[in-house]
């Protein structure tokens, strides 16, 4: 089959590889599409610890064609979306509902071969079926969307919050139509790509500008998300918390990247700062917000390209064009 291989840092291509064999309580799965993150990019760069070569691609969906000899909850022809967690479930951070800390974390498309890829293999429990009325190509939007599901359980986000989000890429953006629908009073945006604040307000956003020295909130926000990673963008929002007020690192930074506190401030206005990593008891309840429609997939996907042009994607996603990337190896 084909699929896009990491082969070394900095070296990405398309190749043939052996077809998948599933586990006992493993499915082969045909893969329709597969989105591009920013953990790609960084397995690309040699972070994250991967063993390398890789075949990348943790956010993907598509058609059950091979089972397991012990699998007996699907079946061939179904159509699934994938969570590409894989934990231990014996260490510490397991045994107490912190999986997504496991002390022996793994992932499909980070560790083991993922879905940038004619087929993959993901464990059974791992894959939840799709209502007839979502598209299978639209679904690997899922993946990054339980995402944000878990950064929303980490915020404990409360009604009439003023929240404000660094970065109007897919991830800023989804937590901005989490934000509209956990009651949030005010969503405001920040992002220096023009396209994309256009895109956050075409969505709903409150404000969007460059620059959060542009809204008028002397008080700041509740809630502070940066969905960056950007050393700026955050050393910028840790600044913008109101009291009793929440910093979120959701976006994911280089490991190099450090940025500054004022202990005594947290201390005295009570600011909470906080991260969210991965998915964690919040895949299956973004596959039903999506099926209920919280995302509108002709908006966030802004690219859908053949498997042979992964690389050219993730150029084109490095350089932050776009929304979501998405490949279709079966096109």
């Amino acid at each position: 089959m084909k699929a896009a291989v990491i082969e070394s840092v900095g070296k990405v291509t398309v190749a043939e590889v052996p077809d998948p064999t599933p586990g006992p309580r493993e499915v082969v799965v045909e893969v329709a599409a597969c989105g591009l993150c920013g953990t790609d990019l960084h397995i690309l760069q040699g972070e994250f610890a991967p063993t390398l070569p890789v075949v990348p691609g943790h956010e993907f969906a598509g058609r059950v064609v091979g089972l397991g000899s012990e699998v007996t909850t699907l079946t061939a022809g179904d159509r699934v979306a994938v969570d590409p967690s894989l934990y231990c479930y014996e260490c510490r951070y397991c045994r107490t509902g912190h999986n997504n800390l496991c002390e022996r974390w793994a992932a499909i498309g980070v560790t083991t071969a993922g879905g940038a890829a004619q087929y993959a293999v993901a464990p059974a429990a791992n894959c939840v079926r799709l209502p007839d009325h979502i598209r299978t190509e639209d679904a690997a939007l899922i993946e990054p969307l339980s995402c944000a599901v878990r950064g929303y359980d980490v915020l404990k986000s409360q009604l009439g919050s003023r929240v404000l989000i660094y970065g109007s890429g897919t991830m800023g953006l989804m937590m901005l139509e989490l934000a509209k629908r956990t009651g949030a009073a005010a969503v405001d945006m920040v992002d220096l790509n023009p396209e994309r604040l256009a895109t956050a307000r075409t969505l709903g956003c409150s404000a969007a500008a460059a620059g959060a020295d542009e809204f008028d909130r002397p008080g700041g926000w509740d809630l502070v998300v940066d969905a960056t990673g950007n050393a700026n963008a955050i050393q910028d929002g840790l600044g913008r918390v109101a009291r009793a007020g929440t910093f979120l690192q959701f976006g994911v930074a280089d490991y190099a990247t450090t940025a500054t506190i004022e202990p005594y401030k947290i201390y005295n206005q009570e600011i909470t700062i906080t991260g969210s990593m991965a998915v964690l008891h919040s895949y299956e309840r973004a596959a039903e917000l999506f099926a209920a429609g919280v995302l509108d997939p002709e908006v966030f996907i802004s690219d859908r390209l053949p498997l042979e042009q992964y690389p050219a994607a993730l150029e084109r996603f490095a350089s932050g064009k776009g929304r979501k990337i998405v490949v279709t190896p079966g096109s």
